[in-house]
């Protein structure tokens, strides 16, 4: 809204207004605006809370080695992130980018979504919250969505890179003249970082370009939701998901920055796509409200996300990779969640193997694998085997398990980033 009024004040030379015209004015605006807002509005909601005594279900401190007990703890955090990313974006966003309005819709299904599986455990006192069925058909439902927009708007357009020889038979990077609709992918240590899903889907001949263009709507899918759950996961520690999100958002708003400048993209020789500088001002309000979050939420923690903000994360998460082309290096930015989920995966499966043959046995002490961490052994099933024993040898404090995931992820998204040079 803010954007608007600007660029109508810029019409009459108003002195100042053409800095609204700037991404890197509004992004660092939006940074600060977010954050402040998550830092003021997180304590009159946690009052709020407090007051109506509406508390997630208290966590048995005996199942923690420290035992550390956190009782009387408010939930549903979420709506603290949701907010202090919605309004600076109303803001100081341009509404009418299509990649804008995409991000806004992710955040509010999502959102909704989470808040339901919250208001279900805490409100119906049912602990399993909502079924996981109806979360799986959300998740799915917004990746379609996400998906056929891309696909159908005539907004969504992007200009190649390609290569071209100098005269002193230097190859030169530059991108096509022409906008339009393209089924190419940045995909990490490949020369020129191109992958194109019609070329993958070249074995059904004409009809390759349609079969490109479902596999991208099913990637889209599959992307959401695995990022959506595994931030889910991953939220299970204190100060965990929300700091591993917000160095996730710092990388992802490098990405999209670079994607959206034609100058950068030739330099990184990836794919330029018009108008995607946006989503930095949406990555900014999202690391702003993250930061602002971890206020209340680091050690020990005065409120939980819940699944209002955890499946809101990670579903963001997933569509700005998936809009600037670049969901393929998820596996490498989003490792923390990736091991996460195939640690769940991974623990439940070989269980129930072993189980039809009349053992049981299990692989870690427990999942998600930083749960693995902080287990005494005297936890443990006595009538189970475990085959990671002995690992690690003894436990670790919450605090110090989530600072090293932090650290991981750091190292993580600077390989990711890393990955636009290296091929």
């Amino acid at each position: 809204m803010l954007y608007y009024l600007f660029r109508l004040l810029e019409e009459y030379n108003i002195p100042g207004a053409h800095l609204w015209s700037y991404i890197s004015f509004r992004a660092a605006i939006t940074l600060v605006l977010s954050l402040l807002i998550s830092a003021w509005f997180g304590e009159r909601f946690i009052k709020w809370m407090k007051k109506r005594k509406i508390f997630e279900t208290e966590r048995d401190p005996s199942i923690d080695p420290f035992g550390v007990e956190k009782k009387g703890v408010p939930t549903m955090g979420g709506i603290i992130i949701i907010v202090s990313i919605l309004v600076p974006v109303l803001l100081l966003g341009r509404l009418r980018n299509i990649y804008l309005i995409l991000m806004i819709i992710t955040t509010v299904w999502l959102g909704f979504l989470g808040f339901m599986d919250d208001y279900i455990k805490i409100f119906k006192r049912n602990k399993e919250g909502l079924k996981g069925k109806y979360k799986i058909v959300g998740q799915v439902s917004i990746g379609f969505i996400v998906g056929m927009v891309l696909y159908l708007s005539p907004d969504v357009v992007m200009r190649e890179n390609v290569t071209v020889p100098s005269q002193d038979k230097t190859e030169i990077v530059k991108h096509e003249p022409e906008a339009h609709k393209s089924l190419q992918t940045t995909i990490p240590f490949v020369k020129h970082h191109n992958l194109s899903y019609s070329d993958v889907m070249s074995w059904v001949g004409k009809h390759k370009v349609a079969a490109g263009w479902i596999l991208f709507v099913l990637i889209t899918i599959l992307v959401v939701t695995a990022v959506s759950n595994g931030a889910n996961l991953n939220d299970g520690m204190d100060g965990m998901c929300a700091g591993n999100s917000a160095i996730i958002g710092v990388a992802l708003g490098i990405l999209a920055y670079v994607s959206g400048h034609i100058g950068f993209a030739s330099y990184f020789d990836i794919m330029y796509i018009p108008h995607s500088e946006e989503l930095v001002i949406f990555l900014c309000a999202f690391v702003g409200a993250m930061v602002g979050f971890l206020w209340y939420n680091a050690f020990p923690a005065q409120i939980f996300m819940g699944d209002t903000g955890s499946l809101t994360i990670g579903g963001i998460i997933g569509v700005c990779a998936v809009i600037i082309h670049k969901e393929l290096l998820l596996p490498i930015l989003c490792g923390i969640f990736f091991v996460e989920s195939l640690s769940v995966i991974i623990q439940t499966q070989w269980f129930k193997i072993q189980k039809r043959k009349g053992r049981r046995v299990r692989v870690f002490r427990a999942t998600p694998i930083h749960d693995n961490f902080r287990k005494l052994d005297s936890q443990l099933d006595a009538t189970s085997r475990y085959i990671l024993h002995g690992w690690p040898r003894r436990p670790f404090h919450e605090s110090k398990i989530t600072i090293r995931f932090w650290i991981v992820t750091i190292i993580l998204a600077a390989i990711t980033l890393i990955t636009l040079k290296v091929r």
